[in-house]
């Protein structure tokens, strides 16, 4: 068997570069923002600490720039790009074995601005097997758009006005039929299902406005059988939502700051992060389950050394935190009491990946570093991979 570690490089000109190594894993799926349940964890095994990034497996340059990562479905690889102001959005599919150009969708909105460390194109697809679908804003409007493995347009739904300092962040997700998206924003705020299938809407759950957030939801187990959105806003706290009605189940109170980094839930407890200014201030884990009472949702909270940007990684009873500026946290995941700290320099606006017992993120001036997931911090290796980079890796 082999095995690829997907890195997209943001640039002038948008490059995907592809290194295979020898593994015993067969290929799985990577078919949202940061693989399946927005984990950051891949089942693959045998990717080493270090390679020779001079000799990719492949390497290919597509047009314009974005910060999306890549999906990947069975050999079919999409990812996001757009031109500089954001006047035309791209859609790419690649064949992942070999990195041909498969087929490119392009459509048109306005020119809009963004932050300086965002780029018009920065949404990651989703994708269900049978449609590739993704998220695209201009200063007028938040638009998902969804194209079969072919290239052909499937459907096209206008979600409405949206409102961003900074643009878009946040990536939909595909669930049991369902593109949900999450629209929590300076303007009128929603929660929506659409069916993929169709676009057709399957519900809306209005909510309140606040500041916009760059969050992807996530779905887990409700504790009652069932399976909930579990999301997070500043205006709407961490809540969860009922995946097949739209229903609010539970919510904390509002956070502090606006959400950038998507929340991750393990064993019953979500952790979620806001901050501002490019710094994370809160930290809060959340028992997620229907019988919780209101007073004892919160498990625990932190409020130093945290991520704003990159999410969050749990291995066992281990939880990781990736921080922006080089400051690595290892906390108890169960009590948040802290294990170790440490600094490993680097400017991070990407978020990390765990493979077998190893943490893998790469810096915003493309170097690929590499932790092991362990009570004791330990740094295992740093790859040069010749690129900025602002977004994650898929596997």
């Amino acid at each position: 068997m082999v095995h690829q570690v997907r890195c997209c490089l943001s640039l002038l000109v948008l490059h995907l570069c592809f290194v295979q190594f020898a593994t015993a894993s067969a290929q799985e799926n990577w078919p949202r923002f940061r693989g399946a349940d927005g984990l950051g964890v891949s089942s693959q095994s045998g990717v080493p600490v270090t390679w020779d990034s001079s000799q990719p497996t492949w390497k290919v340059q597509l047009p314009n720039i974005g910060h999306s990562s890549p999906v990947i479905w069975g050999k079919h690889l999409f990812v996001t790009s757009a031109t500089d102001g954001g006047s035309e959005r791209f859609m790419h599919c690649c064949d992942a074995d070999s990195g041909a150009l498969l087929w490119s969708a392009s459509f048109k909105m306005e020119a809009s601005r963004k932050h300086q460390k965002n780029s018009w194109a920065s949404s990651t697809p989703a994708t269900d097997g049978h449609i590739v679908c993704c998220l695209f804003a201009d200063a007028s409007r938040l638009v998902a758009k969804a194209w079969d493995f072919s290239g052909s347009d499937v459907w096209s739904v206008d979600l409405g006005s949206y409102e961003s300092e900074h643009n878009l962040g946040v990536s939909a997700i595909i669930e049991d039929g369902l593109v949900i998206i999450a629209n929590d924003q300076v303007g009128p705020s929603s929660f929506i299902a659409l069916e993929a299938a169709t676009g057709k809407v399957a519900w809306k759950t209005e909510r309140l406005p606040g500041k916009t957030s760059y969050s992807t939801p996530t779905v887990a187990p409700d504790g009652a059988g069932g399976r909930q959105i579990v999301t997070v806003s500043e205006s709407g706290g961490v809540s969860g939502i009922d995946l097949r009605t739209g229903k609010q189940h539970w919510q904390t109170p509002k956070l502090p700051m606006r959400t950038v980094a998507s929340p991750i839930v393990v064993d019953g407890l979500a952790f979620a992060t806001c901050g501002e200014g490019g710094n994370g201030k809160y930290f809060a884990a959340v028992r997620t389950g229907l019988d919780v009472p209101a007073d004892q949702r919160i498990a625990w909270e932190r409020k130093t050394m945290l991520p704003y940007v990159p999410c969050l990684i749990r291995r066992e009873d281990l939880l990781f935190l990736w921080g922006d500026k080089g400051i690595m946290v290892c906390l108890e995941a169960a009590t948040g009491n802290e294990v170790w700290s440490e600094r490993i320099d680097g400017q991070y606006s990407g978020s990390p990946i765990l493979i077998e017992d190893r943490i893998y993120c790469v810096t915003e001036d493309g170097i690929v570093v590499v932790l092991q997931a362990a009570r004791q911090f330990r740094e295992l290796g740093r790859t040069p991979l010749g690129d900025d980079c602002h977004s994650t890796p898929a596997v």
